[in-house]
């Protein structure tokens, strides 16, 4: 196994520790968002509340990674990178974070012939940030995998702003919403939403310039 931590083990656990925050993140945010648009207002707000401790463990996790990277000057040669994906898978997460706290605050009515559209939005970033959370894996892990998720997470934003796209025109030429401000809110979610699966590429981009960097 090609793994970047083999004399640093606690590093490697606790970097595993944090990916599973990533992971614990994404599918939160799918099944709170499943929540909100049944209906079980109760449910949402139990999601949206567990997904602030997940964001709040993960901020522990890394901060105590990049103390013992630094106070223990570990693998220097790759510690910028480390701290790189560190922090923006970190920001992936606030970002699940906040989708939830804005439905929970604004509380927007998804009219019932959109709700399907938002929904398929909602899974196809959550599977770009599933596809992201196992290239983050890999990258500590099994390098060669890293590109395969990486087109994954492609994949699924490219899919993410065709939905969208349809998402934003039935909302626009619909007859059943009269106020206008009502339909840009609508659009403001459904692009919160998307938001999540285009930081994910952000972050995938990233990993495969770091993994070309250990290949060379």
């Amino acid at each position: 196994m090609n793994s970047l931590f083999s004399k640093t083990k606690e590093i490697q656990s606790s970097m595993d520790g944090f990916i599973d925050q990533v992971e614990k993140a994404a599918l939160i945010f799918l099944e709170g968002m499943k929540a909100y648009f049944s209906g079980k207002s109760e449910r949402f707000e139990e999601y949206s509340s567990e997904l602030a401790d997940v964001e709040s463990e993960a901020d522990k996790i890394r901060r105590n990674v990049k103390y013992k990277l630094y106070t223990f000057m570990l693998i220097p040669e790759s510690r910028g990178d480390v701290l790189g994906v560190l922090e923006t898978l970190d920001d992936v997460i606030d970002l699940t974070e906040k989708v939830l706290e804005h439905f929970l605050i604004e509380s927007p009515d998804i009219p019932d012939f959109l709700k399907e559209d938002f929904l398929e939005l909602t899974e196809l970033s959550y599977k770009a940030m599933e596809e992201l959370s196992k290239a983050a894996r890999s990258f500590f892990t099994e390098l060669k995998l890293v590109n395969d998720y990486v087109n994954k997470v492609h994949f699924y934003e490219h899919e993410a702003d065709k939905v969208e796209k349809i998402l934003k025109l039935k909302i626009f030429k619909s007859e059943k919403i009269k106020e206008l401000a009502v339909k840009i809110s609508l659009r403001y979610f459904a692009e919160k939403i998307a938001l999540i699966s285009d930081e994910s590429e952000k972050v995938a981009e990233r990993l495969a310039v770091y993994a070309i960097k250990r290949r060379i």
